[in-house]
């Protein structure tokens, strides 16, 4: 019966429709409006009031399960409110729990009959049952009405103090609420505040500063006492509360320490090279330095980066973007690359949580790009992303483009120009444009790239290209003068071909803007031009009237024979058009060129039309939007939203940390309990060592370091005579490890122990974290017989000499020191075959002629002191691994005292680069010359490998770049191979360029030698007879194939290079053609 009766009490626009009545009016059935939601008079919901009043506990708890049901699905009850408000006092635990969700979602509509049972909310506030107290709590606080503030001040209070932690939770909740209604009770409410922050559960903490953020956010003061506790406690509270007590935290950090990053920037500034008055200059700001402290991190501001770290794993997304904001805003920048992985694993998620992730990225990109480098493939565009989405993983790619990877990147921006989506193709080529303004090696070839789209089908791609090929050709003629005429001079007239096919009016307008700029170079073109936009003025659009009436002042000062008529008649047509811009402009323009009486702007009209125009600064539109705090509404706006607050700055001095320190009630209870940890931390250990721990704890730990050390020493001698030979080794090896294995493990146990100890007190610090791998290997070693230690030992030094030979795939057993060389060209030897074609897959290190290495200073002996280095780069296999660069260094003492302890100090590397140090020299005497062999790990870029030269008394800062042609590692190929891999690097991967030979070095020998002096490559065998001479490498670090073929022709050679690494092959072209052209 019920359920029937519902139903038909319920009909929506969803039911079947009823039976025609047959009556004379029109079908109810038809009309819309006659649904039980629009006719008033349809008698709604008889069935719930009917069971609501009745005395079946049963049944109201039915009716009301279909009420919140309604509720739930968006459908308005709000009728149904005197027929439940009766049942608030109801005996019924489940009906009574309903009721008060109800009330909750209508009191405030229905204020009048609520506040006719404010008493029954009252007394329910005294309810044995902590839900009904909350929910009566909840209940009141939504009554909007003035007149019941001082009831609701009662009852937050009393809430307050309530033994249930969820009914304090309730009470912050409704401390906004009535604040929002009586702003008059903020004093009273504050101190409510203070007592819900100094709550220790979980469950109170993010709601109490909700409730702070909300009331008091100025109240600073608050939160000192209570930092300490709520960063303790941030890993367990509740995610929403995660996220606003992050967010409140970060403001406290901006307010109350210091920028971690305030001195990060004094040693990477200064030059190599110095004058004498800035070094007096350097000399006084050292002066000033020296007076400020340096930098060390607050512990309270350590201890909430550590707290909030393992948020990063949480599976809320807004949490893990709190705590990134945390880190962007607040985090020395050695830290905030932490937060990369955990972003990255965000955009797997929903679409709506991909876009404000991707905006909240695109801006750290900005300022901190080797942060997200790593997971440049995370930032692809898939077919499905949505428009939004892949125009900000765009903007992010553009943002991460390096030297090192743009070559990746550009790949992947020529698939997404052909891209359906005109919106998205659209913004690829502006995406190539800014590519090419950021890196100047490769503007050529995106220029070149963006001019074949121009004969592309889709009308939107052409008309941006022709926009942003106009912006490059801007920049290089502003940064490059008259170098690039030529280039410039066929793209023009390429462009000014197509000016009848394309219709979109910027790229029309942006065409007639270089004609006009560089008319001097097209000066046959450009009046051409001129007469067919005459023809069709006036039918253009405005801005393409104003580019014409620019390109016909500009013609007319330069050739006003040709022109002059035209842009007469031009003016003409613009001075009756109705837009009056376009109007104004031409009366400005012909009293400039053509006046009636020469005023003295007249004189100067080619200087004010014809200057040089400032480039264009093509720059992420995300720049400016770092002013709001990541994770806003503000942020993704890019607009200050009602209700945002700006970050605070960075305080010069910080404020008293003392504040924070709060006395503990009971010290006494803490006594007990640190007594208690060494018992528990005894039982792990034997008594003898236990015991030997409480009485000489301290001078224990003292020997232990000290005999740590002497075991480094040990280990770094045995090492050394590993690689003197193996076989000595492995019969002299186990005497010191049998002398050493009694003493050492006992006492090392127990360093290890306080050390462990240190870092769960004091984690925060870097050189715990520094230290922490060792010991663990330690320990496994102690708790084996010393047999096994002895066999690992052994074990691991042949691993260490097997990685040695395994660069050059032979054994070691059989090598010396002497002929450490030798087994690279022996493996070279091998990899050469008899037959016509060599292999690809084989490398030949052997030079066909002796070519000159050449000779860099790394050290002037006047810098250096006395102290002189020189480096060159011997073009062999280097035995630390193949991926390096290897470097013979040749030290001389020029001065009058012997140096010693002479090794690599610290070192400043880039992301991916490595440095192998040659081992320490332990003295050089007077008049002194060593050598020595290093190794660096460029990851295949032309970047500075930047660290110290450190001798017992001094330090000195260096550093080596290296030449594109010393990347590279000779590779041998046959010629039907080379023609093969050559035809598949084509287009924006292939560099041409032709160089003028001078007489005497255009014969095939002084050819050859040029090339290889400038690269370490390997020519291709070829016919006599041919002109072409072709040559073939690798790249060093990701083994990138890299060709260079030079066609002689008399006194000119063409010169070819193809890589898949863009600035590679282009450096590589311009070192070959002032290598060859040199006379």
């Amino acid at each position: 019966m019920t359920s029937n009766s519902f139903q038909m009490g319920s009909t929506g626009f969803g039911s079947d429709k009823p039976p025609s009545t047959g009556s004379g009016e029109g079908d109810f059935s038809n009309d819309p409006a006659s649904n039980s939601f629009f006719n008033e008079n349809f008698k709604r919901h008889e069935d719930l009031k009917a069971m609501l009043d009745g005395n079946k506990d049963n049944l109201k708890l039915d009716a009301m399960k279909r009420i919140i049901g309604m509720v739930a699905k968006g459908k308005d009850a709000s009728d149904l409110f005197p027929a439940v408000v009766k049942n608030v006092v109801s005996k019924n635990l489940e009906v009574k729990k309903l009721v008060y969700v109800y009330l909750t979602r209508y009191a405030e509509e229905q204020q009048d009959l609520a506040l006719l049972s404010i008493s029954t909310f009252q007394r329910a506030l005294k309810d044995p049952n902590q839900l009904i107290r909350a929910s009566a709590l909840r209940v009141l606080s939504s009554i909007r009405v003035l007149m019941i503030s001082p009831i609701m001040m009662l009852a937050i209070k009393e809430a307050v103090m309530d033994m249930s932690p969820y009914v304090r939770k309730t009470a912050a909740h409704a401390i906004p609420k009535l604040y929002s209604l009586d702003p008059e009770n903020k004093e009273q409410l504050v101190e409510v505040i203070e007592k819900l922050l100094g709550d220790k559960t979980t469950l109170v903490a993010g709601s109490a500063i909700q409730a702070f953020e909300e009331v008091c956010p100025e109240r600073i003061d608050l939160i000192h006492k209570n930092y300490r506790k709520l960063c303790n406690l941030l890993v367990d509270v509740e995610e929403w509360g995660q996220v606003v007590i992050i967010g409140m935290m970060t403001r406290y950090a901006r307010t109350q320490f210091v920028s971690p990053n305030q001195d990060g920037t004094g040693e990477e500034s200064r030059n190599f090279y110095e004058s004498e008055d800035d070094e007096k200059d350097e000399a006084e700001d050292d002066e000033k330095d020296t007076k400020k402290k340096p930098y060390m991190m607050d512990t309270d501001h350590r201890l909430l980066l550590r707290q909030a770290k393992p948020l990063l794993n949480s599976r809320n997304a807004s949490v893990v973007m709190s705590v990134a904001q945390l880190y962007h805003h607040c985090a020395p920048k050695s830290e905030v690359g932490v937060v990369g992985k955990a972003l990255i694993r965000l955009l797997r998620g929903h679409k709506e949580v991909q876009y404000i992730v991707l905006s909240n990225i695109a801006t750290m990109t900005v300022a901190r790009k080797d942060m997200f480098e790593p997971y440049l493939k995370s930032f692809y565009v898939r077919s499905s992303d949505p428009t939004h989405v892949k125009l900000l993983k765009l903007e992010i790619l553009t943002s991460l483009a390096t030297e090192t990877n743009i070559s990746i990147i550009l790949r992947e921006l020529q698939t997404y120009v052909t891209s359906t989506d005109k919106e998205f193709a659209a913004a690829t080529i502006q995406a190539i444009g800014r590519c090419a303004s950021n890196i100047a090696e490769i503007t050529d070839t995106c220029l070149s790239g963006l001019v074949h789209l121009m004969s592309n089908r889709d009308e939107s791609v052409v008309a941006e290209s022709v926009v942003v090929i106009k912006k490059l050709l801007q920049m290089q003629s502003t940064g490059k003068g008259h170098k690039t005429s030529s280039e410039h001079k066929d793209i023009i007239i390429h462009m000014a071909k197509m000016v009848d096919q394309i219709t979109v009016p910027m790229a029309r307008a942006s065409i007639l803007w270089l004609i006009g700029e560089y008319s001097e170079r097209v000066p046959k073109i450009a009046p051409d031009v001129l007469r067919k936009m005459a023809k069709t003025f006036i039918s253009e659009e405005d801005i393409v009237k104003l580019q014409i009436l620019n390109l016909a002042a500009k013609l007319c000062l330069t050739n006003s024979k040709q022109t002059r008529l035209l842009c007469q008649y031009v003016f003409n047509l613009a001075k009756y058009d109705q837009n009056y811009d376009i109007r104004d402009r031409s009366r400005f323009l012909r009293q400039l060129i053509m006046p009636v009486e020469k005023g003295p702007l007249a004189k100067h009209a080619k200087k004010i039309l014809l200057a040089t125009k400032p480039a264009p600064v093509l720059q992420s539109k995300f720049e400016d939007q770092d002013q709001y705090q990541l994770g806003t509404l503000s942020h993704i706006l890019n607009n200050k939203a009602t209700g945002y607050r700006d970050l605070p700055e960075w305080p010069e001095e910080a404020p008293d940390p003392s504040v924070r320190n709060v006395e503990l009630p009971v010290p006494e209870v803490t006594g007990k309990s640190v007594r208690k940890t060494p018992a528990k931390e005894r039982g792990f250990y034997s008594e003898t060592e236990s015991s030997s721990e409480d009485e000489d704890s301290d001078e224990e730990s003292k020997d232990s370091d000290e005999e740590e050390d002497e075991s480094d020493e040990e280990s770094e001698e045995e090492s050394d005579d590993s690689d003197e030979s193996e076989e000595e080794e492995s019969d002299d090896s186990d005497i010191p490890q049998k002398n050493s294995v009694p003493k050492k493990p006992v006492k090392v146990e127990k360093s290890e122990s306080e050390e462990e100890s240190e870092s769960e007190e004091e984690s925060s610090s870097e050189e715990s974290e520094e230290e922490k791998p060792p010991p663990p290997k330690s320990k496994t070693s102690k708790k084996k017989p010393a047999k096994e230690a002895e066999a690992q030992n052994n074990a691991d030094l042949l691993l260490d000499l097997d990685l040695f030979g395994s660069t050059n795939g032979m054994s070691s057993s059989g090598g010396t020191p002497g002929n450490i060389l030798t087994p690279s060209m022996a493996s070279a030897m091998s990899n050469l075959s008899i037959s016509k074609t060599p292999s690809s897959s084989s490398s030949n290190f052997v030079q066909p002629m002796n070519i000159p290495l050449k000779s860099y200073e790394l050290l002037n002996r006047m810098t250096g002191k006395g102290l002189g280095i020189t480096y060159k780069f011997t073009r062999t296999v280097s035995v630390f691994s193949p991926k390096m660069v290897s470097i013979e260094l040749t030290l001389t003492n020029h001065g009058d005292n012997q140096l010693s302890a002479i090794k690599i100090g610290k070192k400043t590397l880039q992301p991916g680069m490595e440095i192998q140090d040659f081992p320490e020299i332990a003295s050089l005497g007077n008049g002194a010359c060593t050598s020595v062999l290093m190794a660096i790990n460029f990851n295949d870029t032309t970047q500075p490998a930047k660290f110290e030269i450190c001798t017992l008394e001094q330090t000195f800062t260096v550093s080596i770049t290296a030449p594109v042609g010393e990347l590279l590692q000779s590779h041998t190929m046959g010629l039907q191979d080379f023609t093969q891999q050559q035809g598949k690097l084509k287009g924006m991967t292939e560099n041409t360029g032709k160089v003028t030979l001078p007489e005497k070095k255009n014969d095939s020998k002084s050819v050859v030698t040029n090339v290889l002096t400038v690269a370490n490559m390997l020519q291709v065998a070829s016919d006599e007879t041919d002109t072409v001479y072709r040559f073939a490498a690798k790249t060093m670090s990701e083994g990138v194939l890299v060709l260079v073929s030079v066609d002689v022709q008399g006194e000119s050679a063409s010169i070819v290079v193809n890589c898949e690494k863009m600035v590679i092959g282009t450096m590589l072209l311009k070192d070959l053609k002032s290598v060859l052209g040199q006379s």
